[in-house]
């Protein structure tokens, strides 16, 4: 599958918030509850690029199907080269090395930004997003027991990091 990796634009705002709103509605990869605006994503996208975070985008015949960002990990200063990543794949593009292609920009993009260590914070039920990870180099690092809660459930928190050599 040829897909171009690149900067997101506003453009693509529609297209994440429909990957971001299937991720709420039917995964534990993120723990809100309610579905988000086209308002709540260009607030995001804004607050990512004050920021100087970047968004990316996996484009596929000029449609985002997936896109990839990291930020802050904590607010304190002693954090300050440290980052949290989230990808999201398009339901329909899944297992077609999209996710891949997103993370391995992220880990350039950050090293290039002279950040040391990168996070994730995966549901810890989310097996296949485990092992994912692990491909990169990514270790455990900790769960957090019950500290989440969706569809009816308690959810764990499986922290996994990545240190740039």
């Amino acid at each position: 599958m040829n897909v171009i990796i690149r900067n997101a634009n506003v453009e693509d705002l529609p297209q994440i918030l429909e990957i971001v709103n299937h991720a709420i509605l039917h995964t534990t990869s993120n723990y809100l509850y309610e579905v988000q605006t086209l308002e709540n994503q260009l607030q995001w996208f804004e607050e990512k690029k004050s920021k100087q975070f970047p968004i990316i985008v996996a484009d596929y015949n000029g449609t985002a199907v997936g896109f990839g960002t990291y930020g802050t990990f904590r607010e304190k200063i002693g954090y300050q080269f440290t980052v949290e990543h989230s990808v999201y794949v398009a339901p329909e593009f899944i297992g077609k090395g999209i996710g891949k292609q997103l993370l391995l920009a992220l880990i350039v993009l950050a090293k290039d930004g002279g950040y040391h260590t990168m996070i994730g914070g995966i549901d810890a039920a989310n097996t296949g997003s485990i092992a994912f990870h692990r491909k990169f180099g990514f270790v455990e690092t900790g769960i957090i027991k019950e500290v989440g809660f969706k569809f009816g459930k308690w959810l764990d928190l499986q922290f996994m990091q990545l240190i740039f050599k």
